[in-house]
């Protein structure tokens, strides 16, 4: 198990080889990107800022309850911090785990975790050259096509 507060870019396929484990069955990757859209306003990038012995202590926290419920240590998540622009992976979360199902379920955890008790905020940068504080833990109203 790893986790990182990191403010370069995120090697997803660093990560899919670091759960990996011959028992594993199946490797799940959750990767969070920067979409150019929120709440009806057009998104050109993010910042996210943190406090960072917090925000690891915490990310460690999370990922240690998702190994002891889900019964896996292949557990490695990567939360980026400074400015990202439309495109890029803010987050990425592998889970390797024998049985798929398993897999899915503990990568939910941790990103709802995340989402709930992590301390990073976000700041959205709009077209308008507006900003904006975003609460994480607020869900947007999507329609049938999400």
């Amino acid at each position: 198990m790893r986790t990182a507060i990191v403010d370069d870019v995120i090697d997803t396929a660093a990560l899919l080889d670091e759960a990996q484990r011959d028992s594993n069955g199946a490797i799940v990757l959750f990767v969070g990107t920067v979409r150019d859209n929120n709440s009806g306003r057009l998104v050109t990038g993010i910042d996210y800022a943190c406090y960072g012995a917090m925000a690891a202590r915490e990310l460690a926290s999370i990922c240690a309850e998702a190994a002891e419920r889900f019964a896996t240590v292949d557990i490695v998540v990567e939360h980026r911090i400074g400015h990202l622009t439309v495109g890029e992976t803010s987050l990425a979360i592998a889970v390797g785990h024998a049985r798929r199902a398993t897999a899915y379920e503990a990568s939910r955890y941790v990103i709802e975790q995340i989402k709930r008790r992590l301390p990073i905020w976000k700041r959205e940068e709009y077209t308008d050259g507006t900003r904006e504080w975003v609460d994480p833990t607020a869900v947007a109203v999507v329609g049938p096509e999400s």
